[in-house]
């Protein structure tokens, strides 16, 4: 939670997934439960979208519907949406202590929605992504499409005279580094996941000491002629 304030979302992500999976399944449901609500919103806050699966656990399907409903606005990119998800599960983000990091997340609405505006449209107006984006006025339209280029989010160039947007064409994603950030990424979860699965493992301490110090017991010659010996005389084979 931390990490979260302090706006090092990768980090709390992170450490949230590695929360969850260590926890007892059978036990600390409401732990579990209020680990992943973060875990939500923080991946919400990353730009990334949960897997449907996260709000499809029986045990957990009721008390992520608030939650679900926000995720699927934010990837709709429907302010709208979002702000009638945040007034009518107010209090449960309350109660959760996830209210203000909730509020952060106007940003992100506002970022996907031009991300599907940049995609669908090569030329628009700030009209209409006004419209679409459910903002104030034009003017404060293309001022969020100018800080969204700045910061990045989405390629294209402002018209002021002309009051449009124009986006620039997609090239072709596998000439770019986007390809090999993704696989980096998922390689270091791999390695993340593998390198606590070693430090969780626990063995008795100087075990390996006292194996190499007990002798080793090899069986006496004599004692297997006094078997065999033994064997003979009861009638066995020899």
């Amino acid at each position: 939670r931390m990490e979260a304030i302090q706006l090092d979302y990768h980090d709390a992500h992170q450490k949230l997934l590695q929360c969850l999976r260590k926890a007892p399944q059978n036990a600390g449901l409401g732990f579990r439960i209020l680990a992943q609500k973060l875990a939500v919103v923080v991946r919400l806050l990353m730009g990334e979208t949960p897997d449907r699966s996260v709000f499809a656990q029986a045990s957990m399907r009721t008390a992520l519907v608030p939650y679900f409903e926000l995720t699927r606005s934010v990837r709709l990119g429907n302010l709208s949406a979002f702000r009638a998800a945040v007034e009518t599960h107010s209090a449960v983000f309350r109660s959760d202590g996830l209210y203000q990091f909730v509020r952060r997340l106007a940003h992100t609405v506002v970022k996907s929605g031009l991300r599907n505006i940049n995609v669908a449209y090569s030329r628009i107006s700030f009209e209409d992504v006004c419209e679409k984006l459910h903002l104030d006025t034009a003017e404060n339209a293309e001022f969020v499409c100018a800080k969204a280029i700045r910061d990045g989010v989405i390629d294209a160039t402002l018209d002021h005279d002309a009051g449009c947007m124009i986006s620039r064409e997609v090239g072709d994603v596998y000439g770019t580094l986007e390809p090999q950030q993704a696989f980096h990424k998922r390689i270091s979860f791999c390695l993340d996941v593998h390198n606590e699965a070693v430090r969780a493992m626990q063995y008795p301490p100087n075990a390996y000491r006292k194996a190499a110090e007990e002798p080793e017991v090899v069986p006496d010659a004599e004692d297997e002629l006094d078997e065999a010996e033994e064997l003979d005389l009861d009638g066995g084979p020899l």
